[in-house]
């Protein structure tokens, strides 16, 4: 079976044929560096990742870029809430960014630009824009003039009219249209700023993408990933900003990983609804949280919960378990080999959109197989060459998931490592969360007591308000 990918634009699965025989271009929106990451963030940094993995497993020469977004309204809020220079904050949270990856076990891409080291080519493509008709200066703003891409709104499938029906007007009544979008930003007094045709401003959102990915993948190239909020607006202004300049197809395929549910709403910061990797790694082995995230095809939502990690840790768990046998007796080098029943079943769920969720199943079969295998032969059984080799593969299509990456020994002790400080942060979290929602019962903010309730109640706190004050229990 030969690789098939969901289109978002044409809403089927479609055989991938890549541009460029043997050569892939990919680009994937990054993300903005204000704040820590979420589990959102890793939800998306994991599944293209594994894409990556996987077409390089195919053959396939990948290009693989990722951006950062270090200028934006929220990191030019959050300097100026913590006095301090928008480069420190930038600089603060790319760094944060690297070691929350570098724990999941995210492959650096070949590519990683950033916003502000190509303002220059946004101009350009401003200034492409304006020549085709299809963007405006306004008082050292720069808009693009939706009206003149007949084409805006075939990735969503949104009408136009029915966008431009509900668009509030009063936002900015200067645009010659309520849809049309900033290309360009003239800067306000104390903000960061760029020299450029319109006067001293700074770039949209929209157009860093659009500008990034066609200077180092060309005008057209094979796959656009993001996660599935992207959809509309940013990545449809994104393909009207660059087939309006270039008049050619921007992207073959498009590709978006859906949300990461918390009580059926999506996980975010707006909401107020999220926890940072860094939360969830405090307890569990970054190897659960990757491995719970692929459990799920990466099209569809997935819910989240501590018991969806703690059966997630209790796979990687079995898996280990058996490596770590398979090394006592004679060491499992992965081997890919088209021979192992495992690798055929693998690559046909994975040939099939990605879908590592059936994968995986592959995977938790064989090796209830080998353990089967090994309690009725113990150690000899080693020695059969198709145990063997099933062994092989089963680590040969863990690491192309990007796991089993380190020794059952090393895997044994972080993870010990793990538990041990959970237990020791347990308290001070528990005390720290009943002291919020104390303080917002206080002020009668009701909804943020009902989240910390929540909260406290997925850790397995029980809450109790006495005349006397809150008191908490274990379950």
């Amino acid at each position: 079976m030969s690789l098939r990918v969901f289109n978002t634009l044409s809403g089927e699965k479609e055989p991938f044929e890549p541009l460029r025989p043997g050569a892939v271009g990919m680009y994937v929106c990054g993300v903005t560096v204000y704040d820590y990451c979420h589990v959102g963030h890793a939800r998306a940094a994991i599944v293209f990742d594994t894409v990556y993995r996987y077409l390089r497993h195919k053959g396939y020469r990948v290009t693989y870029v990722r951006n950062f977004t270090d200028i934006d309204d929220k990191i030019i809020k959050r300097a100026a809430e913590e006095n301090v220079p928008w480069t420190e904050i930038t600089r603060k949270f790319i760094d944060a960014f690297y070691e929350d990856m570098g724990r999941l076990n995210i492959a650096v891409p070949e590519v990683e630009p950033r916003a502000t080291d190509h303002i220059p080519e946004m101009i350009g493509l401003i200034e492409c824009l304006i020549q085709r008709g299809k963007a405006y200066a306004l008082d050292g703003d720069v808009y693009f003039s939706v009206r003149a891409f007949p084409d805006y709104g075939a990735l969503s499938g949104k009408n136009i009219d029915d966008l431009r029906a509900g668009a509030r007007v009063e936002v900015d009544d200067r645009k010659r249209d309520p849809l049309d979008f900033a290309l360009w930003k003239a800067s306000k007094p104390g903000e960061p700023a760029w020299d450029s045709p319109w006067g001293a401003g700074r770039p949209g959102w929209h157009i860093e993408c659009s500008a990034m990915s066609q200077k180092y993948l060309g005008q057209t190239f094979d796959i656009h990933g993001g996660g599935k909020d992207l959809v509309f607006p940013h990545h449809e202004n994104e393909i009207a900003q660059s087939c309006g300049c270039s008049g050619k197809p921007f992207v073959k395929y498009w590709l978006h990983n859906g949300f990461v549910n918390i009580n059926q709403e999506k996980m975010s910061k707006s909401l107020g609804n999220f926890f940072t990797i860094r939360d969830i790694l405090r307890r569990f082995h970054p190897e659960v949280l990757r491995l719970f995230l692929l459990t799920n095809h990466y099209r569809g939502p997935i819910d989240f919960a501590d018991a969806y990690l703690e059966d997630a840790e209790k796979m990687l768990d079995r898996f280990y378990d058996f490596l770590a046998w398979a090394e006592e007796h004679r060491p499992v080098t992965p081997d890919p080999s088209p021979e192992s029943r495992l690798m055929a079943r693998f690559e046909e769920a994975m040939d099939d959109d990605f879908n590592t969720a059936l994968a995986l199943g592959h995977m938790n079969e064989t090796l209830r197989q080998l353990n089967k295998t090994r309690q009725e032969t113990g150690p000899r059984g080693r020695e059969d060459a198709g145990f063997t080799r099933e062994a092989a593969a089963l680590l040969a299509c863990g690491r192309l998931l990007g796991l089993f990456y380190r020794s059952p020994a090393e895997f044994r002790e972080q993870q010990m490592a793990v538990k041990t400080a959970e237990q020791a942060l347990d308290v001070e979290k528990i005390e720290a969360l009943v002291a919020r929602r104390a303080a917002a019962r206080k002020d009668r903010d009701w909804a943020t007591a009902d989240r910390l309730r929540e909260e406290l109640d997925r850790m397995g706190v029980v809450v109790e308000d006495t005349p006397s004050g809150t008191v908490w229990n274990l379950k």
